[in-house]
């Protein structure tokens, strides 16, 4: 979209949306709009990006990085803001402090080790009849512990049945939250209790193994706090200075609430 499709040179009227005088038009209202569907007040949504759009033109000519009002592209915008809008960095002592504030977030993740037997559920299977069969093959596996390794080849819907219902070393989010829940909530090893109820059926789980996860060293995570900190400053500067933009404005057709945080898009 060229600025001069946006914005118009004639004084702007109480029903036109303008910023320093330039009048953002109808047209450009309405091609913003359709980009905003999906929010509550899609008009409102687009006023509020061209008006910000806008403001960082001028101001990217005022400081001489357009030469006229022509569209913003990322690298104006990112020289406009390293020229105006400065991120410190975080200091070691500010990174050491959310690390030791925390703690919980820098850990190396639970393994979980275990083997199951799916009983899938489809549509030529009756639930009721799905859970039986579950059911006494778990109470067969309770009285023979030993027998997992053929039932899982002869009973199990999964593939990892062709190799005695292996899951291999599992973490948190690589399985459906039903599963998850199951293994992870609890620390039984061996045969889990009851049948596990997922989206794709019935599980008899067994645990193998559990390795509990253990606190990271700061010197391990320190980077990543670090650009952590960094974007989450950079965020609240980039809201101050768009706020103090819109702050400055002269703006019509437009009720702007200038609180931090609600500029930035």
């Amino acid at each position: 979209m060229s600025a001069n499709s946006v914005i118009s040179p004639q004084t702007p009227n109480s029903d036109e949306l303008s910023v320093n005088g330039a009048v953002i038009n109808a047209a450009a209202i309405a091609a913003e709009s359709a980009l905003h569907a999906d929010e509550a007040d899609p008009d409102q949504a687009a006023r509020r990006t061209l008006v910000v759009r806008e403001l960082l033109v001028q101001r990217a000519v005022t400081a001489g990085l357009l030469a006229t009002p022509a569209d913003l592209d990322d690298e104006t915008v990112d020289r406009l803001l390293e020229m105006e809008c400065t991120t410190p960095l975080p200091s070691d002592e500010e990174c050491k402090r959310y690390y030791a504030a925390n703690a919980q977030k820098f850990r190396s993740p639970d393994l979980v080790f275990a083997r199951h037997i799916l009983f899938a559920l489809t549509e030529k299977a009756a639930m009721t009849r799905v859970r039986a069969r579950a059911e006494e093959a778990r109470r067969e596996l309770a009285q023979h512990h030993d027998r997992f390794d053929a039932l899982a080849r002869t009973l199990s819907n999964c593939p990892s049945g062709q190799v005695g219902g292996n899951l291999g070393q599992l973490t948190r989010g690589e399985s459906v939250p039903e599963f998850e829940a199951a293994v992870f909530d609890s620390q039984s090893i061996g045969l889990l209790p009851g049948l596990v109820n997922t989206r794709y059926g019935f599980h008899i789980v067994w645990v193998e193994r559990r390795i509990a996860g253990a606190p990271l060293p700061f010197e391990a995570v320190q980077a990543t706090i670090g650009r952590y900190l960094s974007e989450h400053v950079r965020h609240k500067s980039i809201q101050q200075y768009l706020t103090l933009l819109a702050s400055s404005a002269e703006l019509r057709g437009i009720s702007l609430d200038v609180r931090p945080g609600l500029l930035l898009q």
